[in-house]
């Protein structure tokens, strides 16, 4: 691991492949969409200069890309390719809800009071989580804005408003930054931040994007696996750690920027944030030099067979919590977007029953309800009933 590094606290394709029939534009009409709503900007930057040589550097780069520990295929096997498009064209799956989401209407109110325990969660939506831990209150992959998309004329689009404004968060003292897909690095939530104070912490590379977007260098942290930092205004220490996934956000650019999990360390309470992953031994890994978490929060939406390399799903995710030595486990990355072909409530219901199984306690949260998940008995199950 890395010397730990004092930060002052402050202030495969465009929809990152999270599902293969997702992609429901073509390329033609993601680029005059891009083009009618953002300039390009939503396309981010390339890394260059000293950025790229110290991506250049490091033990994953081969000199052009990227590199998962294990071998991890992308695409779809010979064959495969008709047989998701039947699935995407003619499933049944009820992929997104008719009903409105009951989204917790008080959670400004709630969070103006302090945390009892030290820990307390608030689900935003997806992957975007307030995490207030031990003092210091950290926002993952922010997404704000209403598509996972280069585009704000089509591509997924969210099934709930944020349950609350993002100028109306506390204090922030830092925003991780998982990997640069649409689903997690969100161009008009990024520019809003730009007029705040915040450092942001993201693996190598994804800082070019973060400037074009208007944040300051200095205010910008790249890791690498293991590295570790300090807010030194809490004392919370942020651990990049390995997970297995791919990155890019133009098409030609797979895999020229890292992708990370995150370890969040307080003086009480311990807790791990997978960001996109598939199965790896590296949870074991973690789990050893980092464990045991508190709390879990482990991407459970979003799969398929044809793309089990790079996303885990429900039965990997309870595994995998079990592998990172969690005491809780929170499925995250489902319920905001429709990003694969499975029913919109069936990542959530099948991880519950995985989680039962193995005696694996599961928190899910409402949507924007802020909860301390060392005292909550069971998951909300809030879903159930709606249409």
């Amino acid at each position: 691991m890395s010397e730990g590094k004092q930060v002052k606290s402050g202030a495969r394709k465009w929809a990152g492949r999270a599902g293969v029939g997702v992609v429901a534009l073509t390329a033609s009409a993601a680029v005059v969409g891009c083009v009618t709503t953002s300039g390009f900007d939503s396309l981010g930057a390339a890394p260059t200069g000293e950025r790229l040589e110290r991506m250049k550097k490091n033990p994953h780069y081969d000199g052009e890309k990227f590199n998962n520990v294990i071998p991890t295929p992308q695409g779809l096997k010979k064959g495969q390719g008709w047989t998701v498009t039947k699935e995407y064209v003619f499933g049944k799956q009820k992929r997104e809800p008719t009903d409105p989401l009951p989204v917790y209407e008080k959670t400004r109110e709630d969070l103006a009071t302090p945390s009892e325990t030290g820990l307390r969660i608030t689900w935003i939506g997806h992957s975007t989580i307030l995490i207030e831990v031990d003092g210091a209150t950290i926002l993952t992959d922010p997404v704000w804005g209403k598509r996972a998309s280069p585009t704000t004329i089509a591509g997924p689009k969210r099934f709930h408003e944020p349950p609350i404004a993002l100028e109306e968060l506390p204090k922030i003292d830092a925003v991780l930054i998982s990997h640069d897909h649409y689903d997690h690095l969100d161009m008009p939530t990024i520019k809003r931040l730009a007029g705040t104070d915040i450092p942001f912490f993201a693996p190598l590379g994804t800082g070019a994007h973060l400037e074009k977007w208007g944040i300051e260098p200095e205010r910008i942290t790249e890791v690498e696996w293991w590295d570790e930092h300090t807010l030194e205004d809490v004392g919370v220490k942020l651990i990049s750690a390995p997970c297995r996934h791919f990155s890019g956000r133009r098409g030609v650019d797979m895999n020229h920027t890292l992708w990370t999990s995150w370890v969040l360390v307080g003086e009480k309470h311990r807790v791990y944030f997978s960001g996109d992953t598939g199965m790896t031994p590296q949870f074991n890994e973690i789990g050893e030099k980092l464990g045991p978490f508190d709390l879990a929060m482990i991407e459970t939406g979003a799969y398929h067979e044809s793309w089990g390399n790079i996303h885990l799903g429900p039965e990997g995710a309870v595994e995998a919590a079990g592998m990172v030595k969690a005491k809780r486990y929170m499925p995250i990355h489902w319920g905001t977007f429709n990003l694969a072909l499975h029913g919109w409530t069936e990542p959530v219901e099948q991880a519950i029953e995985f989680a039962r199984k193995k005696d694996l306690p599961v928190v899910v949260p409402r949507l924007g309800k802020p909860i301390e998940p060392t005292t909550v008995e069971g998951p909300d199950t809030w879903w159930r009933g709606l249409e």
